[in-house]
């Protein structure tokens, strides 16, 4: 419900503030004293659009600032959603501001939102009944999902909505296999090239490092075996060898050793170095025999390196990194075939979930056929209360076909039924659908009918506003309009606009707009009559303006009375 309601600088309004409360809400006043401005004033909180216009004349800007209290837990999850946060209490504050520029914007617990979030959470916490563009009962939508929460069809409105959101997700899926294929035959085909071409290739990890080794022998075997075949003369083979050398030290220093021991152990220590000379010598000599030139190896090698090169050049990847590619090409392959068979599979599953798709719509529209009727029959009862009595209500539900074609046409949001509301407002004339009736007065009645019979079936506007709905409406119905009124504050709250004192004196709370004009300016001011002496004053005021006598003021308290009990 709407608790506080705070409008700045807008036409007449300079700076006003209103405390609301429960039930049936009275606003009355003086025609031009202000009253249509405070409703444009919640349109503009709820999201309507706004010029520079509305703006006071001296001021740059405008704001209106609405505190909502949410009383039922289905307003605070259906809030959330909207605002994709978690509401930390059970309060909203929404915020709107317009400047002579003619920038726009909006707030949500001081949060920034577009105007466009602003106006779903309008429709979401606002019925207004009035300004013909926010009826929400005129909304398809809206009427059906209050049909079915007052036949109690949830559960079959569910069970279409959970085919309905198979078949788009299968109808989704299958359009992007069928628009990818043509890629992802091309992805398939260059897999297997690419896995026939790397498994032909054969890499191996550290192949690469092993050839360039044997490739830098090879181109060098000549020089190698010299090196080594030298080696081995210088050791032992040649004339004037290291071994030759050795042995004649050896000789001499065994001929001095006697003269000094020490030459003995220079002697042990050079005979010691003779094996090792000699095996040296060997070793080189057969080194020198292994390092012969091998042209065909040498080809086969460049050709492997040059194979490997053009791999890397092609794939943009390292030796290391093909051979891990190598590895995802399978996996990549089967699921390319699974997107295919997918694709062959999926047809089957769609027909099976359009198949029933439509056996839940027609459940639902069979159920919705019945409640209709009852629907439309509850209301005109209420209507004949409402100084309607000739008038007729129709409630047609037209079934709209899905097609035999699985993969094409629209899944409605929430079944596949048109629902038309007509009304005959008098005997002999054509029945009209109510979004085209052009009387606000019989619009405005024919919506608190609808409203008073659904009133237990929306957990979540509880907020209704009522402009008009007393439009060449006589005392007698303003008695009865005002029974209604009183009777649906008990389950919302009511906002009333009204200038008939029998209407008024049902209400709950009542409070009066007036015009003060000075010097200089005129505003708007807006007091709430808290006291029964105020009541009855206004009370008068409505039946004989500034004519009033003692006589009015006791017709109006007789009026207060009678409405009180």
């Amino acid at each position: 419900m709407l608790r506080e309601l705070s409008v700045q600088n807008l036409a007449l309004i300079e700076d006003v503030r209103v405390e609301l409360a429960p039930g049936f809400c009275a606003w009355t006043g003086e025609t031009g004293a202000g009253k249509s401005l405070l409703l444009g004033a919640i349109g503009l909180l709820l999201g309507e659009r706004g010029t520079a216009e509305h703006i006071r004349a001296g001021q740059d800007e405008l704001r209106v600032t609405g505190r909502f209290e949410l009383t039922r837990p289905e307003q605070r999850v259906v809030a959330g959603d909207l605002l994709q946060t978690t509401l930390p209490d059970d309060e909203l504050v929404l915020t709107r501001r317009l400047g002579r520029s003619g920038r726009s914007s909006a707030l949500v617990n001081e949060q920034p939102v577009s105007v466009a979030t602003l106006r779903r959470l309008g429709e979401m916490l606002v019925d207004v009944h009035g300004q013909r563009e926010s009826y929400s009962l005129l909304q398809p939508a809206y009427q059906l999902e209050l049909l079915d929460a007052f036949g109690k069809l949830t559960d079959l409105r569910q069970a279409y909505v959970t085919a309905a959101d198979t078949v788009r997700d299968l109808r989704r899926r299958h359009k992007e296999l069928t628009e990818a294929r043509q890629t992802r035959l091309r992805e398939l085909a260059l897999a297997r090239f690419e896995r026939d071409e790397l498994d032909a290739a054969g890499l191996k990890l550290g192949e690469w490092d092993a050839i360039q080794k044997e490739r830098e022998k090879l181109l060098h075997a000549q020089s190698l075996c010299a090196f080594t075949g030298s080696v081995a003369d210088r050791l032992y083979d040649a004339e004037g060898s290291v071994a030759v050398v050795l042995g004649r030290l050896i000789k001499e220093a065994g001929k001095w050793a006697g003269l000094d021991k020490r030459l003995a152990d220079v002697a042990k220590r050079l005979e010691t170095l003779k094996p090792e000379v000699q095996d040296l010598a060997d070793t080189c000599r057969d080194l020198s025999e292994s390092f012969e030139a091998n042209p065909e190896r040498l080809d086969e090698i460049e050709s492997r390196l040059q194979a490997m090169k053009k791999l890397e050049a092609k794939y943009g990847k390292s030796i290391p990194d093909l051979i891990t590619y190598r590895g995802t090409l399978d996996a990549k392959e089967r699921d390319l075939r699974q997107q295919e068979d997918d694709l062959a599979g999926i047809d089957g599953t769609l027909r099976k979930a359009f198949a029933q798709l439509k056996d839940a719509a027609a459940v639902l529209g069979k159920g919705r056929a019945k409640v209709a009727k009852k629907l439309a029959a509850e209301a005109q009862k209420h209507l004949a209360d409402l100084g309607m009595p000739k008038a007729r209500l129709d409630a047609l539900i037209e079934p709209v076909s899905l097609g035999d074609d699985p993969n094409v046409g629209d899944v409605p949001v929430a079944g596949t039924d048109h629902l038309e509301l007509m009304l005959t407002a008098n005997p002999g004339e054509p029945g009209r659908p109510l979004r085209k009736v052009a009387s606000g007065g019989e619009l405005s009645r024919t919506m608190l009918a609808l409203k008073t019979v659904l009133a237990a079936h929306d957990p979540v506007r509880t907020l209704v506003v009522f402009d008009e709905i007393d439009a060449n409406v006589g005392g007698r119905l303003g008695d009865v309009l005002g029974q209604k009124l009183s009777a649906l504050g008990k389950s919302h709250q009511v906002l009333c606009v009204t200038h008939l004192p029998q209407v008024a004196s049902y209400a709950t709370h009542h409070w009066t707009i007036r015009k003060q004009s000075t010097a200089k300016r005129t505003s708007t001011t807006i007091t709430h009559l808290t006291d029964r002496t105020a009541r009855v004053e206004e009370l008068a005021m409505m039946l004989r303006g500034e004519a009033r006598s003692e006589t009015t003021l006791k017709e109006a308290a007789e009026m207060l009375k009678a409405a009180a009990s």
